[in-house]
């Protein structure tokens, strides 16, 4: 782990540090509220394989490192309640704030908004972010491999199956598949960019599916842009997608979107 990526790990540490300091563990797990409503994302991910039905998961962000500012006048919940009208089957919402300007306020106000599964998309790093995770209503957050020892990561699935959070297990490379695939968690994503120097190959996904045991449903992430894309996925038997940056780019919103569920 290193460069970017390291950096951002080393930031949000000092971060958590701040936030406990006003916020105990012990008090924010007080604030979960027996009331939240938990959209499954899980099995929705899993049977779209089956049905061999494209299921976007469409990304909400401000601006990236890798792309700098991609939306100006930025409205969050209009974008994802579009979204949800064009057919995205989920919502990833960035909430980190140093190097994506995202807030975790967002995912309570869009869980509000809309009826879709809500991804906190962000660098979990400490159970204490897996509990935030729920009293800001998340449905699903996002482990990533390269960020986190095997037992951290079994133990943070523990926490999320305890407060009914699915989970995405990211990977980039083989080893960290591997890594993967011993958890026996069924949702495995790919991401296609490198988050240490943050180039992206679309074709990472489909080199490391064939290393993956069918038992696992594959989530293709980062760098899509086109329905020829996913129509190459869809031959390997990829049906599940993160998609962002190229439809907050795009000019129209729901027609892209429908081009891409629809590329026949």
């Amino acid at each position: 782990m290193n460069n970017i990526l390291k950096k951002i790990c080393e930031d949000k540490n000092k971060e958590l540090e701040i936030l406990k300091s006003k916020c105990s563990l012990k008090t924010l797990k007080k604030l979960i509220s027996g009331n939240i409503e938990k959209r499954n994302f899980k099995n929705q991910a899993i049977d779209s394989v089956k049905n061999k039905k494209n299921f976007i998961i469409g990304e909400i962000k401000k601006s990236s490192p890798s792309a700098g500012q991609i939306i100006k006048k930025y409205n969050p919940t209009e974008i994802a309640k579009t979204y949800e009208n064009a057919g995205i089957g989920a919502i990833s919402i960035l909430t980190e704030s140093s190097y994506f300007s995202g807030e975790i306020d967002h995912l309570s106000i869009i869980k509000q908004n809309t009826k879709i599964p809500i991804l906190r998309k962000d660098f979990i790093i400490d159970e204490y972010q897996i509990y935030e995770s729920k009293v800001y209503q998340a449905d699903i957050i996002l482990l990533i491999v390269s960020v986190l020892s095997d037992e951290q990561l079994k133990n943070f699935l523990d926490i999320s199956k305890e407060l009914n959070l699915d989970v995405i297990i990211e990977t980039h490379d083989k080893s960290e598949v591997e890594r993967a695939m011993k958890l026996n968690y069924p949702i495995i994503g790919i991401n296609n960019r490198n988050l240490k120097n943050l180039n992206t190959d679309v074709n990472n996904s489909l080199n490391l599916f064939t290393s993956i045991s069918k038992d696992f449903t594959v989530i293709a992430e980062s760098g899509i842009k086109s329905s020829s894309d996913i129509e190459m996925y869809n031959e390997l038997g990829i049906f599940n997608f993160l998609i962002g940056e190229s439809i907050l780019r795009s000019k129209d919103y729901t027609s892209f979107i429908k081009k891409l569920l629809n590329y026949d």
